[in-house]
């Protein structure tokens, strides 16, 4: 697998590593923004939980991104998330020598129930990324809604997104 995947993928986790360090646990587990009335914490296990089914699906080739863990621990200890993360990050990095040159069977519910779609390693793990930076944007907005104001540069921003439109959190 190319480095520079495993690069941005530690970096993005890194990403909320940091958040969480310069949050509280209370921030971490606030459930009072609207409209869905979700924690900090809560987009942060979705985000990983994404990552532990590619983890739990390479040996057999059959990721199944619609059996997440959706373990309530990380959505409310901020530092079991910090640890899972490293954890993924260690996973990945992992990877680093592993051939990707074959097609994964990867299973999610697009809507109208589950389908099953041919992807590589690299592009699987490139769409968690981009599905952690996503919900990182959420956070964005949750963490101004709570009036919480602090810096990641690029938090919540895909890379694609031009320097100067991108302040942070």
């Amino acid at each position: 697998m190319r480095s520079e995947i495993i690069a941005s993928i530690n970096k993005n986790l890194g990403n909320a590593i940091s958040l969480i360090d310069a949050i509280s646990e209370e921030t971490y587990c606030d459930v009072t923004v609207g409209p869905y009335y979700s924690s900090i914490g809560s987009h942060i296990r979705h985000a990983l939980d994404f990552f532990d089914c590619i983890i739990a699906g390479i040996q057999s080739n059959n990721i199944d991104l619609t059996a997440r863990k959706r373990d309530e621990k990380i959505s409310t200890q901020p530092e079991l998330a910090k640890e899972h993360i490293y954890t993924i990050q260690q996973q990945i990095a992992s990877f680093k020598d592993v051939n990707t040159d074959y097609l994964l069977h990867v299973t999610d519910n697009l809507g109208d129930g589950k389908v099953t779609i041919m992807y590589t390693l690299e592009s699987i793990l490139a769409q968690a990324n981009t599905h952690a930076t996503h919900h990182y944007a959420i956070i964005s907005y949750m963490m101004n809604a709570l009036n919480v104001n602090i810096e990641i540069p690029g938090f919540g921003y895909n890379p694609s997104t031009p320097v100067p439109k991108r302040e942070g959190i």
